[in-house]
């Protein structure tokens, strides 16, 4: 089997001999009809691809809006999506080729015009989280019907990658300009199915877009994502067949889906990374010193072992080992050794060790990571406090309120890895809690990653950028994990992906 960029051979080889496969099953004759039921963790911060926070609002989105550039599953290449093509004109100019006859949810038509409106407001509209993605683009023409052209303020080969994300998820420009703040509730896209209802922290319905472009697909006639935040609870709906379907699953659970004979288990590689995130921007973690510490204080085989019963990749740098991006010389920076993060608490100017707030979400997974990394820093004189919530909550209370020195959270990875770097560490990003470049070089490192579409070329440059990344100790990465499912028998056609954000668009149920 080849393994997919992006894992870890050893960890993934594991985990399929603790029973866990990926799916490779067959999509024959595959049979249009039937509603879904997915057990769903968490609740969207917003159902607008352009103004939500969390990672894992994709799995929502993914359901309502299409992205003008796709992706092939399992190793993110770049595939049509709603462009049927695009071409460099020159370096400093992408020319984007739509695919016709696509129309919204609401009937209006998905044209240049249309995607002229969204590029731009997501470029400039206020409230807009996706402004970092598009940084390099200093404006969109309508240069036919179906044709769109981007100017750029330097060579950009991350582009067509990043519209295969939020910032390519297109809505329709009617809806946003005439519910302004209410499309965040109420969106329209032009994706395979269209939105019902969304009873908040209960359910979200999606049925079949009839003028979808496809007139093959969706399969299904609908989707209910159920919001069930322990995922114990929602893999034991799924085995008492109230839901047909749960996702981001923990290692630990594959006993339980093995022990039920109804299920059927998908595993895969993905780039979802369980990390600390750090506000640089305060005090005492302003200090390159303390984050060093920090660092130095976690051990992440133990980690490993405690919170994914050893079957994750221990993480030192913000891409898997696999990656073609990774610099295995910068992964060797940060050894657990807990004398050296004692020593440089002492030189930061606490030799008494120092009180640090860690944000985190509420969930019984969550709450043992968190145990596993308090007791790690007690050993280094790091006392930490911690206040718990919902994903949306949590993520509000530090990128937004500054509340927490550190959030123990994840970053769920994304198509080109300089967006990872981009939103992570540049300057005004969302996820960049200080929203300030932690050093000057940042900036200048993060634009060179995307100058040349050459990857040795490119793979230089990014080393160039974890060294920095690292050096200055911007983040804590613990692990990466895999995506863990699990389906009922009916449930065909699923296919995991690289970025574990589920996508259903070639599912369909047997009869």
């Amino acid at each position: 089997m080849r393994i997919p960029i992006g894992i870890d051979r050893r960890a993934f080889l594991a985990l399929l001999a603790a029973g866990g496969a990926m799916s490779t099953e067959v999509r024959a004759a595959p049979r249009k009809g039937g509603i879904l039921r997915v057990a769903a963790p968490t609740n969207p911060t917003t159902l607008d691809p352009a103004t939500g926070s969390g990672g894992s609002d994709h799995v929502f989105l993914y359901t309502m809006f299409d992205t003008l550039v796709a992706f092939d599953y399992a190793t993110l290449e770049p595939r049509p999506g709603l462009a049927l093509s695009w071409s460099y004109a020159d370096p400093l100019t992408l020319v984007l080729t739509l695919r016709p006859g696509v129309v919204f949810h609401d009937g209006t038509p998905c044209d240049a015009e249309a995607v002229k409106f969204n590029l731009d407001r997501n470029r400039e509209d206020p409230r807009s989280n996706v402004k970092p993605d598009l940084a390099t683009v200093t404006s969109v023409e309508v240069s036919g019907p179906l044709q769109v052209t981007m100017k750029l303020n330097q060579p950009d080969t991350a582009l067509p990658l990043i519209l295969s994300d939020r910032a390519g998820m297109m809505s329709s420009p009617t809806a946003v300009k005439a519910l302004g703040k209410d499309h965040d509730r109420k969106p329209v896209g032009a994706g395979p199915w269209k939105l019902v209802s969304w009873e908040d922290n209960e359910k979200i319905t999606v049925t079949r877009h009839e003028k979808y472009w496809d007139p093959e697909r969706p399969y299904l006639d609908g989707i209910e994502l159920t919001i069930i935040q322990e995922v114990n609870t929602g893999l034991r709906s799924v085995i008492a067949g109230q839901n047909d379907f749960v996702y981001f699953l923990s290692p630990q659970q594959k006993a339980v889906i093995d022990r039920a004979k109804n299920l059927i288990s998908v595993a895969g590689p993905t780039l979802y990374c369980v990390q600390l995130y750090i506000n640089f921007g305060r005090k005492p973690m302003d200090d390159v010193r303390v984050r060093q510490a920090l660092n130095f204080a976690i051990d992440r085989e133990e980690f490993n072992k405690a919170t994914m019963a050893g079957l994750s990749e221990p993480a030192t740098l913000s891409l898997p080992k696999s990656h073609w991006a990774y610099d295995p010389e910068m992964a060797k920076a940060y050894p657990y050794d807990p004398d050296k993060a004692r020593k440089l608490l002492a030189e930061a100017g606490y030799p008494n060790g120092l009180d640090l707030n860690i944000a985190v979400y509420s969930d019984q997974r969550s709450l043992q990571r968190l145990e596993v990394v308090i007791e790690q820093l007690r050993k280094v004189g790091i006392r930490a406090t911690s206040f718990a919530g919902t994903i949306p909550q949590q993520t509000n209370a530090f990128f937004v309120e500054k509340k927490g020195d550190v959030y123990l959270s994840a970053w769920t990875g994304r198509p080109d890895p300089s967006l990872t770097y981009q939103l992570m560490f540049g300057g005004g990003s969302f996820y960049n809690a200080s929203r300030i470049e932690a050093v000057p070089e940042i900036g200048p490192a993060l634009l060179e990653t995307r100058r040349s579409e050459d990857l040795s070329s490119r793979k230089k440059a990014f080393a160039k950028l974890q060294k920095i990344v690292t050096e200055n100790a911007l983040v804590a990465p613990l692990v990466f994990q895999f995506e863990m499912d699990a389906h009922t028998q009916k449930v065909k056609g699923y296919q995991p992906n690289l970025l574990g954000k589920c996508k259903f668009e070639f599912v369909w149920l047997e009869a």
